[in-house]
């Protein structure tokens, strides 16, 4: 607060008396100087809750706003994030959609994708073990294991079990020349959500065939709802 707005709140008496060189305006000064900082932090408050704007320390606190705190569990609260800042961004950005695909093969691989930037996941449902999914993780993501068992546990419904498996060309033969390094941030394709919001159980619909490009790692679109999109969000 400015010393002319606190000056205004007392009395006239007052007022007349922290004229400049009085002990009362000197006062003024010091109480405007305090109020400076918090002032300055409220003057742009939203950016704090802002997926892209607030500061990268305060974006593993966004998560628990859209349920993906899951995704930065640490032991320590110094502990380095387990993915780029910017791709927990995404995820952030992308939380009302991934909360509303939440259950359904699409939300699954959609938060898998985002937080990897890698595609490729393959979701198997084995027509002889009934409510059982077989994650099927692409080569470039199988140093990511954990972050991915964790994606998978908090998307799966409660009533599914679920089997985390690398694909079998993570493991290159002796004597072949190593692929070409992955990118630290490729960009990934989110796959077109479903006509029908089905459950990731032995009945679950594949997703339509199409893609959604997200232009850049820490900056990714959120995909505009389709015109085909169920009337009713899925539970």
């Amino acid at each position: 607060m400015r010393r002319a707005a606190i000056e205004r709140l007392l009395p006239a008496a007052y007022q007349r008396a922290a004229g400049p060189g009085s002990v009362l305006g000197a006062l003024l000064d010091v109480m405007e100087a305090l109020h400076a900082p918090d002032e300055a932090v409220l003057a742009d408050v939203d950016a704090l809750f802002g997926p892209y704007r607030t500061p990268d320390g305060f974006v593993a606190y966004l998560t628990r706003w859209v349920a993906m705190d899951h995704v930065v569990a640490a032991p320590r609260a110094d502990a380095p994030l387990p993915l780029p800042v910017g791709r927990l961004r995404d995820l952030v950005a992308h939380g009302a959609l991934l909360a509303r695909w939440r259950g359904t093969p699409y939300g699954m691989r959609t938060a898998l994708e985002l937080a990897t930037g890698v595609t490729g996941f393959v979701l198997d449902e084995p027509p002889e073990r009934p409510f059982h999914l077989v994650v099927r993780v692409p080569p470039a993501a199988a140093d990511r294991l954990a972050l991915v068992t964790r994606i998978v546990e908090a998307e799966k419904p409660a009533a599914v079990t679920v089997e985390v498996v690398a694909s079998p060309a993570a493991t290159e033969p002796a004597g072949t020349e190593p692929a070409d390094p992955v990118p630290a941030d490729p960009v990934p394709a989110l796959p077109r959500p479903p006509s029908d919001a089905a459950p990731a159980g032995p009945d679950a619909a594949e997703p339509a065939a199409g893609v959604a490009t997200v232009r850049a790692v820490g900056r990714a679109h959120v995909p505009a709802p389709l015109p085909h999109d169920p009337p009713e969000e899925p539970s």
